[in-house]
């Protein structure tokens, strides 16, 4: 069995803004593309045009109308991956010592060469985040594209995750969680980011955004203001095309 460190020097994770996320899966491609192109063994797809087709996805969305106590229902998009949780239970149940958690910054990995598909990790976590890949027997789950975050080959702004370089809505941000003044801390304090499913104690490290209330819209369209009438009577060019108009044939205003 694998043990967890103490203490990591830095806690990378993800803080995801459910209220910004649109459901567009431009994170899930992303991520499919980058961890079959470059990181460990690719990932598979099985009768990807069949029937039934399925896959090995690292990052999936998922889809949810609620209701509130108060205010209309709304829809939810839920993106979903590993959490690299402090206690992550997924480690300490490996046989092999293939799953492990990284002193230096917190990463959950999966040593593959090491794995032998047994799948007990993968009952247990809690989130269903790790998926076995069909044709290669390993166990995959996300890395935080630690073959991106520290590249240095690559420019800069491209050193974080795939799928938060990739998402347009701007619903997913990277960072250090033990660094109280990162991007990732301050949006987690200002807007109450939460754990998922809390009660396990899994404490993990990525945070999601809770959707904000929708109830103080106006029942109105937000458009009505710029569609009233400017003018009951065009004048200049659109009154000259308004009239020109008016002289066709089986024009309604020649029968008045």
């Amino acid at each position: 069995m694998t043990e967890l460190p103490n203490l990591t020097e830095k806690k990378l994770g993800l803080v995801i803004d459910l209220d910004t996320c649109v459901g567009c899966h431009a994170c899930v491609i992303s991520c499919k593309g980058w961890n079959t192109e470059n990181y460990g063994v690719p990932l598979s797809d099985q009768r990807p045009y069949g029937d039934e087709p399925m896959g090995t996805f690292l990052n999936r969305v998922h889809t949810y109308e609620v209701q509130p106590d108060a205010g209309p229902a709304q829809t939810v998009h839920f993106p979903k991956s590993c959490l690299h949780c402090e206690t992550a239970p997924c480690v300490t149940v490996c046989p092999t010592g293939a799953s492990y958690k990284r002193v230096e910054d917190g990463i959950v990995l999966v040593n593959e060469s090491n794995c032998i598909g047994c799948g007990l990790c993968a009952w247990a976590c809690p989130y269903g985040a790790r998926e076995l890949d069909q044709e290669e027997g390993v166990m995959k789950k996300c890395t935080l594209c630690v073959d991106r975050i520290y590249n240095e080959n690559i420019p800069e702004e491209d050193r974080i995750p795939s799928c938060v370089r990739t998402c347009p809505a701007g619903a997913r941000h990277f960072g250090d969680f033990a660094d109280p003044d990162s991007d990732v801390s301050r949006l987690t304090a200002e807007r109450g980011g939460i754990d998922l499913m809390p009660e396990m104690g899994t404490q993990p490290v990525n945070k999601y955004l809770p959707p904000r209330s929708k109830d103080s819209w106006r029942d109105e369209s937000l458009l009505a203001p710029y569609l009233e009438p400017v003018s009951e009577q065009p004048s200049g060019f659109l009154g000259w095309v308004d009239k020109q108009l008016s002289r066709l044939p089986g024009d309604q205003k020649e029968n008045l």
